[in-house]
């Protein structure tokens, strides 16, 4: 949080603290460096660095030049949609979306009218929040499961469930909207002249085949729908990234030096070195003793409003800080149903706000998306706060008001 130490390097010297101390075996405490998800975005960095060498990354950077270029808040506003509606085929929480339009942002040159510093923050919160959701499978599939599990059989319908999420999107595009003028002026990238950019484009096109890249644009395309049919394809699509960036290698798009710096890059340290840790804390039964301290704390006679907001903050802390999404929410969910149905109320809001804040912290950069934000941004702790915090309060506060609206407690 100080900013002392580079970044990534504090993950990895916690992990070896773990050891040290008798917390975790070495297994456990560097798991993060085998973790699914890190092995999968360690892949799409290789890839996306081939993409970069390619002209069709010039032409998606132009058209988001001219777009940034043109209209200033008005621009930015049409990008927010835009991202959110993208959003809405993978639905929230798709790895290889975010990715991929954090990428895009890194890729664009510091420009006053409109800063890449104040698009990579909400532009990357924006792709885990679907203007249209209808693609709410796996958040729709847990709610089921928990209410099930606590003895609800009364069925839960998709098409409320759906309008909750938009509901939740409303607010944090109305905060996005809100919050431009606080977000800090400095460049992630270079500044570059057009013309530079049309003779480094001109270089590129003239040293790569055109063979080379079409194969690099598939693979690229491959990556990325691999990642979004990660629930049809199991565990096939987190290595069809590193496959791509082998092929890659192979073709000498990108020499070994270039693949190793984008594996090991700071923010892939960060990720797998925040996994260690986040076990450690749910071995150590931390998450599971908040869990009970709530149980026994609330009481009888609190707001059915009241109730649902302390559970959802409650369930996106636990996500935030532990890195762990379906745990805090396979913990709380089931306490927040059963204290609904102690005090005669309707379960099925309850249920529904603590599955989609799972989802929905983000906070602190120590996990995924927000972590990869703050790296990328060049972003100073504070400054990742004074975005990160409202927003995340206003999109819990809209999560409950839309699971009351919509599902009511009486």
């Amino acid at each position: 949080m100080s900013d002392k130490m580079a970044f990534g390097a504090p993950p990895v010297l916690a992990c070896l603290l773990l050891v040290v101390t008798g917390l975790s075996t070495v297994q456990e405490a560097f798991a993060g460096f085998v973790n699914p998800s890190v092995i999968m975005i360690a892949g799409f960095m290789v890839v996306m660095a081939g993409l970069m060498k390619t002209s069709l990354i010039g032409k998606v950077q132009a058209s988001m030049l001219a777009l940034v270029n043109k209209g200033g808040y008005k621009s930015y506003a049409l990008l927010l949609v835009v991202v959110m509606l993208g959003a809405s085929l993978p639905g929230a929480g798709a790895t290889g979306y975010y990715v991929l339009i954090l990428s895009l942002i890194s890729t664009i040159p510091y420009n006053k009218k409109m800063p890449t510093s104040k698009l990579m923050m909400p532009l990357g919160f924006a792709t885990n929040h679907p203007l249209i959701p209808f693609n709410v499978a796996l958040f729709y599939g847990v709610t089921v499961s928990v209410l099930e599990t606590a003895g609800y059989h009364d069925g839960l319908s998709m098409t409320k469930f759906a309008v909750v999420n938009f509901i939740l999107a409303l607010g944090f595009l109305v905060w996005s909207l809100v919050a431009y003028r606080l977000l800090p002026d400095h460049p992630i990238k270079e500044e570059v002249t057009a013309y530079d950019e049309v003779a480094a484009t001109t270089e590129i096109q003239a040293m790569m085949p055109a063979w080379k890249e079409n194969l690099t644009i598939a693979l690229f395309a491959l990556s990325v729908v691999g990642m979004m049919l990660m629930n049809v394809l199991g565990n096939a699509s987190y290595v069809i990234p590193g496959l791509a960036g082998a092929i890659l290698l192979m073709i000498n798009v990108l020499d070994f030096k270039e693949v190793r710096d984008n594996m090991g890059a700071p923010v892939i340290l960060m990720m797998a070195g925040v996994i260690g840790v986040a076990d450690a804390l749910a071995n150590s039964g931390f998450t599971a003793m908040i869990g009970k301290v709530v149980a026994h704390s609330l009481g009888t006679n609190i707001s059915p409003f009241i109730l649902i907001l302390i559970f959802a903050l409650l369930t996106s802390t636990c996500a935030t800080f532990t890195g762990s999404n379906m745990g805090s929410v396979f913990i709380f969910a089931p306490i927040a149903i059963a204290t609904s149905l102690s005090l005669g109320l309707n379960p099925v809001a309850a249920a529904v706000a603590v599955v989609v804040s799972g989802w929905n912290g983000g906070y602190m950069p120590i996990d995924g998306m927000p972590a990869m934000i703050l790296g990328m941004g060049k972003y100073k702790l504070p400054q990742f706060w004074l975005f990160s915090v409202p927003m995340y309060l206003i999109r819990i506060i809209a999560l409950c008001v839309g699971a009351i609206l919509i599902f009511p407690v009486n």
